[in-house]
């Protein structure tokens, strides 16, 4: 009788070895994250802190490959035409596959079409600065000093068709105001203008942002997700004055399309798990950026909800990518 049960456990065991892919199984053949932005960045760094954390739970290594270029699309591609068997994934962010595609940007990809969606990991709000000299205090004194200066207040960006272009955009409808738009190439280089009153308002990432407001430098006086953060918690939302506003830069986890359901769901078990280790959250609450867990359907949903907001935005306010 025992050796009966025997034979069957290890025949079951062997079947389900048999029917697992081969990038499910625990080898030492290491996976590619492909990060289609320069090591050293915001996304490279969340990439690493995640997949340590993952491997462990998925018994390989993860190895990151930085192939940046193409404001994202060159990376992207690479994984977009890599086989579908897990052996190949794609860390990106909302410029890839919300904004360019929205901005109309010719990629050598469709979002939807080319790749499968297993994970929204995370989210990177932005804060509302303006300098100490600003009359306004809050964000609803803010719209009503804009709106008794039609346009001869300004908002800085990091150029063209960037998420802070667009969050400011998105402001200004929902606010009613009509606020002029000077581009700069990154806004490290505005915030010294910022600074000086040269600019009125700009809307940076958390995480380089904050440290002005904790030097006395600037003013912050909202953060971008709908609900107070606890990476800002003294920060109230901007939807406490234009209720849904919201505006963040996500970061998810894309397999090549065909990517096998087993695969998907596996990955992203281990990604939410990872995420759920305090040692991941602590490393990201340093980056500015917020966990998330997803399940591959609520990703995709997201992403496409993501997108549909900046083209409706990208086409009012007659924005294009310079």
């Amino acid at each position: 009788m025992r050796r009966h049960h025997f034979l069957r456990g290890l025949a079951a065991a062997l079947a389900l070895g048999a029917a697992m892919p081969a990038a499910l199984a625990q080898s030492s053949k290491p996976i590619r994250l492909v990060v289609p932005f320069p090591a050293g960045g915001a996304t490279d760094l969340f990439a690493r802190t995640l997949s340590q954390k993952m491997g462990e739970r998925l018994g390989t290594s993860i190895v990151i490959d930085n192939k940046p270029g193409a404001g994202g699309s060159l990376g992207s591609d690479m994984a977009a035409k890599a086989t579908a068997d897990g052996q190949t994934l794609l860390f990106t962010t909302t410029s890839t596959h919300s904004i360019g595609p929205a901005i109309g940007a010719k990629l050598p990809y469709d979002t939807v079409r080319d790749f499968t969606p297993i994970a929204h990991v995370g989210n990177a709000p932005s804060i509302m600065l303006v300098p100490n000299s600003s009359p306004a205090k809050t964000v609803k004194e803010w719209i009503e000093y804009a709106k008794k200066n039609p346009g001869k207040l300004n908002y800085a960006s990091s150029g063209n068709g960037t998420i802070v272009q667009l969050t400011a955009e998105l402001f200004k409808a929902q606010a009613g105001v009509f606020v002029t738009h000077i581009p700069y190439k990154g806004t490290g280089l505005a915030i010294p203008d910022l600074v000086a009153g040269q600019l009125d308002v700009l809307f940076d990432s958390l995480p380089t942002g904050m440290p002005h407001v904790r030097d006395g430098r600037l003013r912050a006086l909202a953060v971008t997700t709908l609900k107070r953060t606890p990476l800002a918690p003294d920060l109230p939302p901007v939807a406490d004055t234009l209720p849904g506003f919201e505006s963040n830069t996500w970061f998810g986890l894309y397999g090549p399309k065909g990517l096998p359901a087993e695969v998907v769901n596996r990955v992203n078990t281990a990604a939410n798990q990872a995420l759920s280790d305090p040692e991941v959250r602590a490393k990201l609450t340093t980056l500015g950026i917020e966990p998330v867990t997803s399940t591959p359907a609520q990703f995709a949903k997201m992403v496409a909800d993501d997108q549909a907001k900046w083209k409706r935005i990208i086409a009012e306010r007659k924005i294009v990518n310079e």
